[in-house]
């Protein structure tokens, strides 16, 4: 059946000139693919989407369902949550418009201070791949493709565009290159390359791209460039690079065509990857070959039929061409989106430590104090590519004055998270022109005449490839208004690169330029600088703002304009502020203190410099803990942070970037109304010195992973550290027992069954995740200390024991050795809670092969 789809796709690739057959495989813009009405082929849209689906534009007009960070749903461990986080993905997708989802981001969480590491699963293989391929195989049940990015050793951000990775082979097999295999198996119909060479070839022309990936994995599907990673024309091009983004200028093109036309590049390449690009197009539906064009280039439109919609010439009649029908719960209501979002978050919430303080009662505390930026303004997305915009947000303080009505909820900013601006909401904003909430966005040419003026509904405006032709001037303008919470002074500011005017009530407060650091785009959309003035406000005398930015850098030029209109909170006094905080604190029956990172700590285009919390936080919670006994601390942040205080007070909950409904599932875990379901999928460190593996910082250019095999809990293990939270570390709100362990012989495929009991013990409802490792300490062969080989989510009742089963398929006791080998002999089997966790021991006696 496949080679029937391909006889007739093959047939198509025959019909089109070489200029024709070149033109697809540059994009159309910095979004979609080329449309080749011929042969009924039409645009393909591309969006970010590794935690809800952006769509071709960023646009509070059309808002986005915020799902929680790949942290956040690899905290949960459970592989019918991926599932179903994947459908309400394509069901964005469809809803958008959008064929392919750029997602999901299947890099490992190598060091934790990767700025990515919240868009990415785990620092483990297996836990990467196995979520991986149920998200996968989720969106493309419904005729919406995957992409697994970014292939490969992407790990980190510190001159990503340029720095080579160098790794020994064990580690790129076992490791790096491990869940894109799972996720490639799972069948993903795309795989984006990175930026970054590997031993010593950028990513758009390596030999990775060949062996394994379509040789030994049998991808067949199209290598997508991340956004202009592709530099060279013959070397990309005799690679198995297929797909330039974004387009339409690029190094193809007719450099291509010229290359084809003198021999350099094999024609024969070209059409291999012209074959693969309408075989996307096939599946996603964007190939509908039954329009009277084709009878103008010879096809026989009898046929269509007989082909599954694929017109052909000169292919005998077969079955029809296989793929999804897209009908398996594909349309998602935004309700069940927002409850899907609520219940991830929830699910992967990881409760840190408890010394009694959780559950509250269904009641609830009668006063709580609520403490912390995060609180009112939580964090619920990374920053970079893998941003949406939702539709409203609910904060914790929003979350609980819903769940406890009858209670006295008072608040605090506490102190500030970072340096930078925090949006102005849309209801202290008006429209100067429509007297509507909102503000004026106008480009205007360099003569100063309007070419587009619109109503916009947030200050934080992203244009990516929407910017009209001839601008050189992007203006806002708005009618300010603080709200009743706002001090008597802000400091009101833009965060943009470029030159910056502002005025208010039409007297000049800002002319300067501003920069950014990082890379061109990254400069722009992810480090903008920031520039602000103290303005007293009053909420009788709203004052008159307008902002203009000069288009003249090179991230205009490429199509982007980025830029907020806010207030900066850096200028707040931390010690007084913590005072405030502590007084208020000593107040309630209980404290709530939210801490995290901002979007200038975790975010594409830079990695960490630190694993502390930015500012006073560390000093906020200590007060607040010395105030009230009772206080639990939320913890917002998308991958590691330091926490020198977590003995001190009474409980520590991790939420993750949680998402748009963060606010209610932080509820539903505090009352108790769901258990709070997380493990880490990421070891947390008590200090900075005690992590293994720290550097992301490329040296004269290269980027050694020295560390081999042994990253994450493994490099842990190894170095015979305790960290502050081990792999898999997690409580909840019940008591388990584990017992029964049984290790079978392999069966017939080699796959070693596990089975075991798993009784709650405690006294009401609970969920736990069963986790077995493997190790060889007698091995004649360097291995990790133990490692991760399967794993099991289970609920039970109070009193309820289950069974569990968890096969271990051949690969997890193979090592990489110029191929896959299996060292004959026993290997012990560990079964618990986490990576130090683990009670039962049984043994697995395998043989030789792989």
């Amino acid at each position: 059946m496949l080679d029937t789809v391909d006889e007739a796709l093959r047939a198509l690739v025959g019909a089109l000139t070489l200029e024709q057959k070149v033109r697809l495989l540059t994009g159309a813009d910095l979004w979609s693919t080329v449309a080749e009405p011929a042969i009924g082929l039409r645009s393909m849209v591309l969006s970010d989407g590794p935690s809800g689906v952006r769509g071709p534009v960023w646009d509070e007009r059309d808002p986005s369902l915020n799902l929680p960070s790949a942290t956040a749903l690899a905290a949960t461990w459970d592989l019918d949550l991926a599932r179903r986080y994947g459908a309400v993905s394509a069901s964005e997708a469809k809803r958008k418009g959008v064929d392919v989802v750029l997602g999901p981001t299947i890099n490992l969480q190598r060091s934790p201070l990767g700025g990515r590491h919240f868009e990415a699963y785990s620092e483990d293989p297996l836990l990467t791949g196995e979520l991986a391929a149920a998200y996968v195989r989720a969106v493309q049940e419904h005729r919406v493709a995957a992409t697994p990015k970014h292939y490969v050793a992407n790990d980190f951000e510190t001159e990503r565009y340029t720095a080579d990775v160098e790794l020994d082979d064990r580690a790129l097999h076992e490791l790096y290159l491990a869940p894109f295999e799972a996720a490639v198996r799972a069948g993903a119909w795309l795989v984006m390359s990175a930026y970054n060479s590997v031993r010593g070839i950028t990513m758009s022309e390596n030999p990775l791209l060949t062996t394994p990936l379509r040789t030994s994995w049998d991808f067949d599907g199209v290598t997508v460039s991340d956004w202009m990673a592709v530099r060279s024309t013959e070397a990309a091009a005799k690679a198995d690079q297929d797909l330039v983004m974004p387009g339409p200028v690029g190094p193809w093109g007719e450099r291509l065509v010229a290359a084809v036309r003198s021999g350099a590049v094999p024609e024969a390449a070209i059409d291999v990857k012209v074959l693969r690009l309408l075989r996307l197009a096939q599946r996603v539906g964007a190939l509908d070959l039954s329009d009277s064009a084709l009878r103008d280039n010879g096809f026989d439109t009898a046929a269509v039929a007989s082909h599954g919609g694929v017109a052909v010439r000169n292919v005998p009649a077969r079955e029809p061409v296989p793929i999804p029908d897209g009908s398996q719960d594909a349309d998602v209501s935004d309700y069940e989106g927002r409850e899907l979002a609520r219940e991830v978050a929830a699910a992967g919430t990881v409760l840190l430590r408890n010394s009694g303080e959780l559950p509250w009662p269904s009641s609830g505390p009668g006063s709580i104090a609520v403490i912390g930026e995060a609180a009112i303004r939580p964090r619920t997305q990374g920053g970079g590519s893998a941003t949406v915009v939702p539709a409203e947000v609910v904060s914790l303080v929003d979350g609980l004055r819903a769940a406890l009505p009858d209670a006295t909820v008072t608040v605090h900013p506490g102190v500030p998270v970072q340096t930078g601006i925090h949006a102005l909401p849309r209801g202290s904003m008006t429209d100067p022109q429509t007297g509507e909430p909102g503000l004026r966005a106008r480009f205007l040419d360099a003569d100063g005449g309007e070419l587009l003026s619109e109503q916009r509904y947030a200050a934080q405006l992203v244009y990516l490839g929407t910017v009209p032709a001839g601008a050189a001037t992007l203006e806002l303008s708005t009618v300010y208004r603080p709200g009743p919470d706002e001090p008597a002074t802000v400091r009101l500011g833009v965060a943009g690169v470029g030159r910056i005017h502002m005025e208010i009530e039409g007297d000049t407060v800002i002319d300067t330029v501003l920069g950014g650091g990082g890379e061109m785009l990254g400069a722009a959309l992810f480090a903008p600088d920031v520039a602000a003035v103290s303005v007293a406000v009053d909420r009788e005398r709203p004052v008159s703002v307008v902002v203009r930015l000069r288009l003249e850098n090179d991230a205009a030029a490429a199509g982007l304009v980025a830029i907020t209109l806010g207030t900066e909170a850096a200028h707040t006094d931390p010690a007084g502020a913590v005072a405030e905080a502590a007084a208020l604190a000593g107040t309630a029956d209980t404290a709530v203190v939210v801490v995290g990172t901002g979007s200038q700590t975790e975010s594409e285009g830079y990695d960490r410099t630190t694993l502390a919390l930015p500012g006073a936080q560390d000093e906020l919670v200590r007060a607040v803990a010395r105030a009230n006994p009772r206080t639990v601390v939320v913890v917002n942040s998308g991958g590691p942070v330091l926490l020198p205080w977590r003995d001190e007070v009474s409980a520590v909950l991790l939420t993750w970037f949680g998402g748009q409904e963060s606010g209610h599932a932080l509820a539903d875990v505090l009352l108790g109304r769901t258990e709070p379901g997380g493990r880490l999928p990421t070891t947390w460190p008590a200090t900075e010195a005690d992590v293994p593996v720290l550097s992301t910082t490329p040296e004269d250019g290269v980027l050694r992973y020295r560390e081999g095999i042994h990253i994450g809990y493994r490099a842990w293990l190894r170095a015979g550290v305790t960290p502050a939270y081990p792999f898999g570390h997690g409580l909840g709100y019940s008591t388990w027992e584990l017992a029964d362990l049984a290790v079978s012989a392999p069966e017939q495929d080699g796959t070693v069954a596990v089975t075991l009991t798993a009784r709650n013990t405690g006294a009401r409802a609970g969920k736990q995740v069963v986790q077995v490792y493997l190790s060889r300490p007698d091995s004649a062969i360097e291995r990790p200390v133990r490692w991760l080989a399967g794993f099991a989510a289970v609920s039970a009742s109070a009193g309820e024991s289950v069974p569990v089963r968890i096969d271990l398929p051949p690969r997890v006791f193979a090592h990489w050795d110029g191929g896959w080998r299996t060292e004959p002999g026993a290997f012990a089997v560990h079964a618990g809670t986490s990576v130090v966790d683990l009670p039962l021991r049984g043994s697995a006696v395998v043989g030789a092969g792989g």
